[in-house]
């Protein structure tokens, strides 16, 4: 809910329910999810939140606001589970399909880390095995690699296997931005769920279908640059 620069936008209406109500709605449909755990951080902001997660079943995890990787590490301690997959709450349009295959990819490969790099930005997930979160937790010791939970393991490959994917996807807008984390990738997102949510998820194709067929819609947030991995807010 602290966002700088959309803040409360966890529980910003899309189609009449939270932002983050969407977000839990598609992983809790996401074949080979065991548990959703609402990993987040404490002040009185955040109980709302907190009490949505609740209401759909899921539990919450309080842990360091700055530190994401800790707050993982810690959730994965209370927790449990072997491999760990990582859906940021502003990605409502992540996909339920292409995140069960993600858990396929990496049970297959036994990788350490594993995701997919041609989905369009806010549509995949990221999994990481238990022991190399364990390890990351461990041996961090820059700001960017506390609090985007992953960088140490990717700017280690000889330390990790690595397994980074492709999957067959028509998408004819290598730049689509499907994030929120500004009032531009809201209006983008408040319109594509005022077109496509009828009562469920809606899968990237009828995305995909739909700004085809509107031309002009998916440049509403064409200028956002996302931030860095190595971006920190204590630096």
């Amino acid at each position: 809910m602290g966002s700088t620069r959309l803040p409360g936008k966890g529980m910003m209406p899309l189609a009449g329910r939270p932002l983050l109500g969407h977000v839990f709605e598609r992983i809790q449909l996401t074949r080979g999810v065991d548990r959703v755990v609402l990993a987040t951080c404490g002040g009185d902001e955040n109980s709302v939140i907190i009490s949505l997660a609740e209401s759909m079943g899921i539990p919450a995890f309080i842990g360091p606001e700055d530190n994401v990787l800790e707050r993982f590490y810690l959730a994965a301690q209370e927790f449990g589970g072997d491999y760990i997959m990582r859906v940021t709450g502003d990605n409502p349009f992540t996909d339920p399909d292409y995140a069960a295959m993600s858990i396929d990819a990496i049970l297959k490969t036994g990788s350490d880390l594993c995701y997919f790099s041609n989905l369009p930005l806010g549509t995949g997930v990221g999994m990481v095995k238990r022991s190399a979160l364990d390890t990351a937790y461990r041996k961090s010791d820059k700001p960017h690699q506390h609090e985007h939970v992953t960088p140490y393991i990717r700017e280690h490959p000889e330390e990790f296997k690595i397994e980074i994917g492709e999957i067959e996807i028509y998408n004819p807008f290598p730049e689509l931005r499907l994030t929120v984390d500004t009032p531009e990738d809201f209006q983008l997102a408040d319109i594509l769920y005022r077109h496509l949510y009828r009562g469920k998820p809606f899968p990237l194709r009828d995305v995909i279908s739909f700004l085809e067929q509107n031309p002009g819609i998916a440049a509403i947030n064409s200028s956002i640059k996302q931030r860095p991995m190595t971006h920190s807010s204590s630096q």
